[in-house]
């Protein structure tokens, strides 16, 4: 049976390592975790079973295994360090019989996004970000809608736009909505994107280092690779959209507590065909897998078994090609999330409301 094997790592250090060692979550520190997981050997999470392709009835099975790092620790020490450490990780995948690796969380962005890990080890390798980038784009479009928000009327936010999932969802992005704001750190990488995304834009483009001009969009998609929040509840105006693709979490806990007019959703989730069971909670419903862990599902379904995304130059074509792949076997966009809590139709609705509350009030202010 042809089988792939995906590596996950402790982001919320205490919540995450709580889940596979409750003693070790419950007694150690956020510190002292981050300490510890220098010498923390790869762990082995579980088995992953009932994975069924609709088109062809195929079976893959597959294991979740842990780097120990945290996102932390993997920018606090040397990249070669870390590459060490991920490197041994996919040894275990090896030895496991896995065809296939799939990168997850920060140990596809850390260097140079999986390409040095795959010129390591002897089974290809997968980042996941050609689907996520897909999900991601598809989540926007959908919020949208339930938003009632036309998107070619639209002004829509990519936030860490010059990354390697940010650059090709802006892209897409460009080419649908009215306005786009190209948001990132570094002014002449945001240059060099507008210019290139001139070309074939409908949209009006617009670069800004800057957050605040978030409250000019009603769509954001939100994709940096930074360890903190980025996105505060005053940069955001009523009834706006934002997905978050970002792990860690790109948007501040702080918006869902107080912007009760804003609907936040976490980008890329997405129903995995058959009677899966992952054998570990890693905070999804049964049956449901982020877009990365998808794209290695549907590669091994598929017997594509080839360093598939892998480095910065994502492209639409690869884009297109895993989004095929993966509707042949039966991957769907699955329902929104937020917060890993599931976004109900009167969550919406309310939302709505606020909105249309929170605009009438800053009109009657402005006049």
């Amino acid at each position: 049976m042809d089988s792939f094997a995906f590596i996950i790592h402790p982001i919320d250090p205490k919540r995450d390592v709580s889940r596979k060692f409750p003693f070790l979550g419950k007694v150690l520190s956020e510190k002292q975790i981050d300490f510890f997981s220098t010498f923390f050997p790869p762990v082995y999470i579980s088995e992953i079973e009932g994975i069924t392709s609709k088109a062809t009835g195929k079976n893959v099975k597959g294991w979740f295994i842990a780097c120990p790092f945290t996102p932390r620790r993997m920018l606090q020490l040397p990249e070669h360090t870390v590459y060490r450490k991920i490197i041994q990780t996919g040894r275990m995948a090896e030895k496991l019989g896995a065809n296939i690796l799939g990168l997850g969380a920060f140990t596809s962005v850390i260097g140079d996004a999986g390409v040095t890990i795959a010129k390591a080890l002897d089974i290809p390798v997968t980042t996941g970000d050609s689907y996520t980038v897909a999900m991601a784009v598809q989540a926007i479009r959908d919020a949208a809608k339930v938003m009632d928000i036309n998107m070619a009327d639209a002004t829509v936010a990519v936030v860490g736009a010059t990354g390697a999932i940010g650059r090709v969802c802006a892209e897409l992005l460009a080419g649908e909505a009215a306005r786009t704001l190209l948001v990132a750190r570094d002014e002449k990488k945001l240059e060099a994107l507008r210019d290139r995304l001139k070309v074939h834009a409908r949209s009006e483009l617009v670069i800004s280092t800057k957050m605040d001009i978030l409250k000019d969009a009603q769509l954001i998609l939100t994709v940096t690779s930074s360890i903190h929040d980025v996105i505060r509840p005053e940069h955001l105006q009523p009834g706006s959209v934002i997905c978050d693709v970002a792990r860690p979490r790109d948007v501040s806990a702080m918006v869902a507590a107080v912007r009760d007019d804003i609907l936040v959703i976490d980008g890329g989730m997405v129903d995995v065909p058959g009677p899966v069971d992952f054998h570990f909670n890693f905070g999804f419903p049964e049956g449901k897998a982020y877009a990365c862990m998808a794209e290695t599902i549907a590669l091994a379904l598929a017997g594509r078994f080839e360093d598939y995304t892998v480095g910065r130059d994502i492209t639409l074509e690869r884009v297109q090609e895993i989004t095929a792949i993966c509707e042949t076997h039966g991957f769907r966009m699955s329902g929104f999330r937020s917060f890993e809590r599931e976004v109900t139709g009167k969550q919406i609705e309310t939302v709505r409301q606020n909105a249309r509350k929170g605009k009438r009030s800053r009109l009657q202010s402005a006049a």
